[in-house]
């Protein structure tokens, strides 16, 4: 259930639109908020609701630091789907876009509980694609599978794009990739 919540988590904070998570939800409190009563805020002192608490504020760092993540988050020009149907892997690939110095971010998401090792993915430019964060983290209760820091793209076509990375993404995870760009 927590590693669903991670991936759900990371899907929400990399696609556009406003994030929205009711009272509790940030640490995965079990029972409905009631007004009449106090969070379960005892339940962080537990590892995955520790971690999903991390997790949830480390997107929350990420998503006002990256510049992709939020600057064109109501324009069409601040989105590209890379894969959006590749519904036999339960995998959602797409870009996200800021104004004209922003670094464009990756966002891959894996909701089945199937490592998918040697996964090759189309990227908009060539270069080294930074890993910012992974939720399969061992930080947020995860099992920590991932790309080592990063990757550096390929002169590979995929995804109807020129060149490509070959990734590994964990199951049931959501790991977001900023290009890191050459000064």
């Amino acid at each position: 259930k927590f590693a669903n919540l991670r991936a759900y988590y990371g899907f929400m904070w990399g696609h556009p639109g406003k994030k929205l998570l009711f009272m509790g939800n940030e640490f995965g409190q079990h029972d409905e908020w009631n007004h009449n009563g106090s969070l379960d805020w005892h339940l962080t002192e537990q590892p995955l609701h520790k971690g999903l608490q991390n997790l949830v504020q480390d997107l929350n760092a990420l998503y006002t630091s990256v510049p992709a993540l939020h600057q064109l988050d109501c324009m069409a020009e601040g989105f590209d789907w890379i894969e959006g149907n590749a519904a036999e892997e339960s995998l959602f690939v797409w870009t996200r876009y800021g104004k004209k110095d922003a670094n464009p971010v990756l966002v891959v998401s894996n909701f089945t509980p199937v490592e998918r090792s040697a996964r090759r993915i189309g990227v908009p430019e060539a270069g080294y694609w930074v890993e910012k964060l992974n939720t399969d983290s061992v930080h947020y209760g995860g099992a920590d599978l991932g790309n080592m820091g990063g990757v550096e793209s390929e002169n590979v076509p995929a995804s109807g794009r020129d060149c490509s990375v070959c990734i590994t993404v964990p199951p049931l995870a959501t790991i977001f990739f900023e290009l890191q760009k050459k000064a």
